[in-house]
Parts: C-alpha cells; structure tokens; sequence
C-alpha cells in the first residue's frame, strides 16, 4: 500500500506507545486495573503507619506474639474464602470479601473513639494483627482477579503498569497520613480508608464488566461458579512441587523482611516519643519508597522482565539482599539498615511482585484464588512468624543486628537458586497453557485438558 493511501490505523505507532506495549483494546482494562489498585493500596497504606505505630506502643518485646495472632487469623481466613469462592461467582464473592473487611474497620473506629487510652492498648494489638491480615488478603485477592483476567502475553507486558497504580495508592494514601493525622486524629482516618475500598471495588466491577464484553472466555468466567473443596488451597500446594516453589520463594523473602521489620522498629522506638511522630516516620519512608518504585514501574519494569525473563526477575530481589544483609554484617549501622529497606522494598515493588504474580497466569482459576490466597496469606505469615520468633531467639543469644544479617545472606543465596528455578517451570506452563486455549480457539468442540 502506497503513502498515500494509508488509513490513519496503519500509520506506525508513537515512540511512546511502543515504549508502553499497550494495544487500543487494552487501554480500557488497563486504566480500571489501574484504578483498582489505586485505590485498594491508598486504603491500606493510610492503615499501615497507623498499624505500626500501634504495634511499637503496644511494646516492641511484644511484637512476636502479634505476629502469632496474625498467623492463627490467617487460618480462620483462608477456608472462609474458600467457601465464598466455592459458592459464589467472581464479582460476588470479591464483594462479600471486602465488604466484610470493611465492616471491621468500622468495629476498630468505633473502639478508638469510645474506648479508655489503657483499653486502646489492647484494641491497638488487635488492629496491629487484623491489618496484618488486611493487607495480604486484599492485594492476594486482586492479583488473583489480575491472572483471572488477563492472559501471560498480557500479564508481561501490562502487569508492571497496572502495580504502577497500586505505588501511586501508597503515595497518596501515606500523604493522606502524613497530612491528616495531626488534623483529623488517627480513629477517623479508617473512615477514609472505608471509601477509598469501596472505591476500588466499583473498579473491579466495571472491569469484569469490560473484559466479560470483550471476550466470550472472560464472560463466561465472570459469571460461574468456581466450586470445588475449602482445602483445594492447602491441597491443590501440597500435590504441586511448582507451588510448593512458590511457597519456598514466599517464605524466603517474609524471613528476611521481618528480620528488617525487627531492626527498623528498635530503632524507631528509641528515637520517637509519641504516637504521632511514629506514624509521620512511617508514612514518609513509604512515601520514599513508592516514589522510587513508581519511577521504576513506569519506565523499566515491562522491559526488564520481558529481556531478562520472569526467572531472572524474581532473582534480583534475592541478589539485593544478598548485597543488603552481607553489607549490615561487616557494618551494622543505622543508615545502612534505613537504605537497605528502602532499596529491597522497592526491588520488591517494581519487580519482584508483579514477576511473581505471573507465576498464577498459567494456572487454573481455583488454583488462581484458592492456592494463591493459602501461599499469599498464611504461607507469608508463617514466614513472619519464623522470621519473628528466629528474631528473639538471636538476640537473645547475643549476636544483635551483625547475627540478623549474616543468617539472613545465605538464605538469600538459596532464595536465588529457588528463583531462576521457578521462571523455567513458569515458562513451560505458559506456554502449555497457550497452546492449550490456542487449540480451544481453532477446535471449539474440543476441551482443554487442566494444566
């Protein structure tokens, strides 16, 4: 076709749009995504300094027994979303979900306001283990509507973009924080954080809504029922050595984050006096955290992930802690602690989660919610609670932060290996699972067999 004859679709796409990898049908889907998380990780990130800081008052010696509490939550939680996935379609039983979650939130902002400072204490413990919970529920449940969604082609280019939205939920939900507390007090910002998850959970509705429009697949998994037992999620990981993987990379990174959770809250503690001040600490750490990790999502994450591939991707977290903990070994200071978290966090954000969440796309949807909620939430709060109680047990032995760091190295190390292992299962399932619903397409009377 001549130059002149060319229609305006045939013109070549922008630098920018090819930058960006997004098709013209995906724009929509994407921008809800986007949206969606926006504003699920600007409710919890207004929770989180409160949560902390509640913790640290509540006495820092008393910290493992939070995350105790969090871990034996954890197990009332997964076969109560298992029943709902089992009964409910997907836009229903999301709803349920978060609709309760907030309910409770409602429950802690009437005990903050009514209750005594000494009761507050106690309520304190409770919020510090429920937003524990919180937090790993609500991000696991809307990576699985993600993979739910989108397809593996998709997944790698558009699922760095679509976190994007969540880093930008934590900037603005830490400014909420930081700019509020002192103005509006701590109790009434759950009020806020209630909105804003009604908010995220109109997107998701408007999402499926597009998606099932789009494609007779996604209709049609937008609509049944998802059935199966309340422990496929414990079952479908012990049957599976690539989920069990999945659990190992889980439980390595949880080890080494609580045994960095356990330094920056010592020192923490010891510099700030009063609740409020913590709380600001908190909220601008995170703040710095999400502005390096929203550069890095929106400019290299698409790219790095579909050169290196996911292996390599979920490998540079471990490589930064390797680096991290060897570094707080030979010189256990201070600034060295605060730049370490900041650095592994925001490898975590901008690389490491968006990567492992491609690990589900090959899967099938009840492994896709059932299995990914069991490793998202209990399996990383059994981590915490290894990582918490191996915590005490060193310093009680002595060894202080220089005994933290150099446990930790070398099962970063390990972590590595687990890593580049998993990128070369994902591959082969991914590419079984395309040419599965490949086939599906071309010979609709023929099933595909479950991966």
């Amino acid at each position: 076709m001549s130059r002149s004859n060319a229609s305006p679709h045939d013109a070549p796409p922008s630098l920018w749009r090819q930058f960006l990898q997004v098709r013209r049908e995906e724009r929509a889907p994407l921008a809800l995504a986007f949206a969606y998380f926006f504003f699920v990780f600007a409710s919890y990130y207004i929770l989180r300094p409160i949560r902390d800081a509640l913790g640290v008052a509540g006495g820092v010696d008393n910290l493992p027994w939070l995350f105790t509490g969090t871990l034996l939550a954890t197990l009332l939680v997964t076969p109560l979303f298992s029943a709902l996935v089992a009964k409910l379609p997907r836009r229903r039983f999301v709803a349920w979900a978060y609709r309760v979650l907030m309910l409770c939130l409602l429950g802690f902002w009437a005990a903050l306001t009514g209750l005594s400072e000494e009761a507050q204490v106690w309520v304190g413990r409770g919020f510090f283990i429920w937003v524990s919970v919180f937090n790993l529920f609500v991000v696991s449940l809307f990576w699985a509507v993600m993979a739910d969604c989108f397809r593996g082609d998709q997944a790698k280019r558009l699922f760095a973009m679509i976190a994007a939205g969540g880093t930008v939920g934590g900037l603005v939900g830490g400014a909420i924080t930081r700019g509020l507390v002192d103005l509006l007090g701590t109790a009434a910002l759950l009020l806020v954080s209630i909105a804003l998850l009604e908010a995220g959970l109109r997107c998701m509705y408007a999402l499926s809504r597009r998606v099932a429009t789009a494609s007779s697949e996604q209709a049609k998994a937008d609509s049944e029922v998802i059935g199966g037992k309340l422990t496929a999620g414990y079952t479908s990981v012990l049957k599976s050595p690539y989920l069990l993987g999945v659990c190992g990379y889980m439980l390595l990174y949880t080890l080494g984050s609580t045994f960095l959770y356990f330094l920056q809250a010592e020192i923490v503690a010891g510099a700030f006096a009063d609740r409020e001040s913590r709380v600001a600490y908190f909220a601008q750490v995170d703040m710095l955290v999400n502005a390096l990790t929203l550069f890095i999502q929106l400019g290299l994450a698409a790219h790095i992930v579909r050169r290196l591939g996911v292996g390599w991707t979920l490998a540079l977290l471990p490589l930064v802690s390797i680096v991290g903990f060897t570094a707080l070994g030979l010189a256990p200071v201070v600034f060295g602690v605060l730049v370490f978290q900041v650095a592994r966090r925001t490898a975590n954000f901008a690389l490491a989660r968006p990567a492992r969440e491609m690990l589900y796309v090959p899967l099938s949807r009840e492994d896709k919610y059932k299995a990914k909620n069991f490793i998202d939430v209990f399996v990383y709060r059994a981590g915490d609670q290894i990582g918490a109680w191996s915590s005490a047990a060193i310093g009680a032995l002595g060894l202080g932060i220089a005994g933290l760091a150099w446990a930790a190295a070398p099962l970063s190390a390990v972590w590595l290996l687990l890593a580049l292992w998993l990128g070369r299962r994902q591959a082969t399932l991914q590419k079984t699972a395309d040419d599965s619903a490949a086939s599906v397409r071309t010979t609709p009377s023929t099933a595909a067999s479950p991966s």
